[in-house]
């Protein structure tokens, strides 16, 4: 024998109650069948009942909205005119019995508890007696006559002993198809109509279960089972296919609203499993509930995470609370008096405060009572007064496998750090099952997709990008992104995210994904105006997990926002040169920031495009290597020039050619001025563990200073005067079997940059075309420096560097 619940939206309208005659009628064994109202009907029922109770005679037309309501449902679901007939009698006359009593309301401007558990009991009343028409050989039982209750602590709460006795004696014989009204109940000592609360129903088939000794017990509802958590928040949230009672009750008491949580106390008891499953979608599994502790399978040591948004944390405080027998007994036994719910609570061990979660709607009566409570306490100067803090949220991480499992606690903590989520009160229970923190409700959504990404809930895991500027390098980025994502999905379970586009003049933004097919037509039509100021408002006001923000541009007003950024815990990615070879008190202070933070900040391409160079530093580093000297040629864009000059193409022609490759930067009297390879300098210095400005780099320039004065135009139309001198240099060196080659010296912290030749022996002589190469010695790498070379400039290979600084991020745990 089964025993199935249906929940309201299950049978709301005439296809989902149709779908319910389905499912039923396809069981061959005796079943049960427990239906609560139609959907939101019993929130129609008590917003009626307060409008009458005010002397509203707008209840009437409220009222008349749920006759129709009904009405319409039998006309659809039940084809054959005399039983249609037959139950709108009798629909009618309960509905004629719920409007004499609302009018008795009107009339006497008074609700009480009784008159309240009355009407919302027709909502089971009428929507059992239809769908007991609808399915064939249904026959219907009145769950008022079984299901007894007393009244503790001002709440309705099931006498099981009676209960169980009259359940037993009511189903014998048991029928092929019992049809019973869910949530409502009587008093055991007067017989008054009473209910099991919000959510009753399911309460009402565990109750029907554990008492005739079902099989199974099934919730039907209108998802496909518990989720690893609330999918309207994480879009990778997933079925869980097997809970145990003790996880499902966990994520129960937190806010999964999947069961009412007493409805899993009598079947476990039994041993009776629970079956969640979706009625509009029978065909899915849907999640299956039992004592059995699943297996660890080597991946997610939790089960699923649930959350209540609507928290407020009450401290009572006081040097006088030490060692002080009894006062958490008078604080909680003074909620419990008044009718107010805890549901965490966290204590130091030094004893002087207390602080635990209720509800928003019950914060200022505690405070209240407390003060009360406490008075002759707070005027002796023992105790503060009661604090309460609103609007937070309170996150569970749930799971049998976090038993003695190490480290489950410092990951949590470590991930919500990571995120710059601060938590402000934590609980964890012997049973260790259930880890609960508190915090801010507007981190709500970050915390949530942080957890789930990092305890491996995820079917993948995510990096949300802002990228801005869309030239020749981010332009390149995007594409690679676009193309390479599948494979990532497949072969690494990443998703890159891209939650941001900017250029210069507009931003598009938007948390579900821009779709790179057509971004830039997006970004022109969708998009809003933006400035440097506004653009790190929209990220930081995302306030998105795992966030990285990409800097694709040459502007010192975009680099000018990282500090903002990494101090909202946002990774920062820098094709873009200004920031690491600013003052080096701002660099210091991004790196120490990024430490502290727990974030990232990448600047690989700042230097040889794509070329390892900065990582390879940094292992030596970081492996006790001392880096003594640096020799490179850093600018593709000069090693282009160089390598192409000759007899028929002047030193202006080849400059001309390096801008049409794209190897040059938009003004390229920044790479002919040397400030672009003093800045590389710099950034290699400084990360080679040197204090250099750039004012430190002496310089050895092949242009005089006059050519880099007045407009760009001015530049064009004076640097072919360059060409005779420079191609009688060139000549010479040609006679002596040597190159030039724009050299980047960095000796003990002392740096230069200038001109050199080199002949054949050395290993600058065959460097072609635009390619960078640098040479590092340190202590260990002395007699044989380590030598990295390769392409060093276009947007291709730089966009590639960035993308892998990208993929370096996602690989962190």
């Amino acid at each position: 024998m089964k025993v199935l619940k249906f929940g309201g939206t299950s049978v709301g309208t005439v296809e989902s109650i149709l779908s319910v005659k389905k499912i039923v009628e396809a069981i061959d064994e005796p079943v049960i069948v427990v239906v609560s109202a139609l959907g939101g009907i019993t929130d129609k029922l008590l917003q009626t009942s307060a409008m009458a109770a005010k002397s509203d005679v707008a209840y009437e037309k409220e009222f008349s909205a749920i006759i129709t309501r009904h009405l319409d449902v039998i006309e659809g679901v039940i084809p054959d005119l005399e039983t249609r007939r037959s139950v709108q009698r009798r629909a009618m006359g309960l509905l004629d019995e719920l409007g004499n009593i609302l009018r008795g309301v009107f009339l006497i401007n008074d609700l009480s508890a009784k008159t309240s558990d009355t009407i919302v009991s027709y909502g089971e009343r009428l929507s059992s007696l239809i769908v007991s028409h609808v399915i064939k050989d249904a026959q219907l039982f009145d769950s008022r006559k079984f299901i007894k209750t007393v009244k503790q602590f001002n709440k309705h709460i099931v006498d099981f002993e009676q209960t169980n006795q009259l359940i037993r004696e009511t189903f014998n014989p048991l029928p092929k198809v019992s049809l019973v009204p869910g949530f409502i109940s009587t008093s055991r000592d007067n017989g008054e109509i009473t209910n099991l609360g919000r959510g009753g129903s399911d309460y009402t088939a565990s109750i029907l279960a554990t008492a005739l000794d079902a099989s199974v017990l099934e919730i039907w509802t209108d998802v496909d089972g518990f989720m690893t958590a609330d999918p309207r928040v994480i879009n990778s949230a997933y079925v869980i296919d097997r809970l145990s009672f003790t996880e499902a009750m966990e994520l129960c008491n937190f806010g999964a609203k999947v069961i009412y949580p007493p409805t899993i106390y009598p079947v476990y008891h039994k041993n009776i499993p629970i079956l969640i499953r979706n009625t509009f979608n029978p065909e899915a599994p849907g999640t299956y509930i039992s004592r059995e502790k699943e297996k660890y399978d080597g991946k997610a040591l939790i089960k699923g995470i649930s959350s209540i948004n609507d928290t407020c944390l009450i401290t009572v405080q006081g040097l006088g609370m030490v060692g002080v027998i009894g006062v958490n007994y008078r604080i909680f036994k003074t909620l419990a008096k008044n009718g107010i719910s805890v549901f965490m609570v966290s204590q130091a061990s030094s004893e002087n405060n207390t602080t635990f979660a209720v509800r928003n709607a019950d914060a200022d009566l505690a405070v209240e009572v407390l003060n009360k409570e406490f008075a002759s306490e707070r005027a002796q100067g023992d105790m503060n007064d009661t604090v309460a803090e609103k609007d937070l949220a309170t996150v569970a991480i749930v799971g049998e496998n976090m038993k003695r499992t190490p480290g489950i606690a410092g990951k949590l903590f470590g991930t919500l750090g990571r995120a710059g989520i601060s938590v402000i009160a934590c609980a964890q229970g012997a049973s260790e099952t259930n880890i609960s923190f508190v915090i801010k409700r507007e981190y709500l959504r970050k915390a949530l997709n942080s957890i789930h990404d990092s305890f491996f809930l995820s079917e993948y895991k995510v990096l949300n990008l802002f990228v801005v500027g869309i030239g020749t390098v981010g332009g390149n980025l995007l594409e690679q992104i676009r193309l390479q994502q599948p494979k990532l999905m497949e072969q690494n379970g990443l998703k890159l995210n891209i939650v941001g586009i900017a250029n210069s003049k507009k931003v598009l933004i938007n948390r579900d994904g821009i779709n790179l097919d057509n971004y830039r037509e997006e970004l022109m039509t969708k998009g809003m105006d933006s400035t440097p100021d506004t653009l790190c408002e929209q990220v930081l006001g995302m306030n998105i997990f795992n966030s990285v923000f990409v800097d694709c541009t040459a502007s010192p007003d975009v680099a000018a926002l990282y500090a903002r950024l990494m101090n909202g815990n946002v990774s920062v990615v820098a094709a873009n040169k200004e920031a690491a070879s600013s003052p080096y008190e701002n660099y210091q202070l991004l790196k120490e920031t990024a430490r502290h933070r727990g974030i990232k900040f990448l600047f690989e391409t700042n230097v040889g495009a794509g070329l390892p160079i900065i990582n390879t530093m940094n292992d030596l580093r970081n492996s006790g290597d001392h880096i003594l000297k640096l020799e490179a040629v850093l600018s593709g864009t000069l090693n282009y020039i160089f390598n192409t000059i000759g007899p028929d193409i002047p030193l202006s022609q080849a400059i001309h050619m390096a801008m049409d490759a794209g190897y040059a930067e938009p003004d390229p009297r920044i790479d002919l001025s040397g400030k672009d390879v003093i800045r590389k300098l710099v950034i290699l210095a400084r990360e080679a563990g040197y204090r250099v400005e750039q004012a430190d780099v002496k310089k050895e320039l092949f242009i005089p200073d006059t050519y880099f004065q007045g407009s760009l135009e001015d530049f064009w139309k004076n640097i072919p005067k360059m060409d005779v001198e420079f191609e009688e240099k060139r000549k010479h060196l040609e006679g002596e079997n040597k190159r030039l080659r724009f050299v980047a010296k960095m000796d003990n912290g002392a740096c230069q940059v200038g001109l050199e030749a080199f002949d054949s022996h050395h290993p600058f002589y065959e460097l072609e075309g635009s390619n960078n190469i640098i040479m590092i010695s340190t202590e260990r790498y002395h007699d044989y420096p380590m030598i990295i070379k390769g392409y060093g400039a276009g947007a291709d290979v730089t966009a590639a560097g960035v993308f892998a600084d990208i993929i370096s991020i996602a690989n962190i745990r």
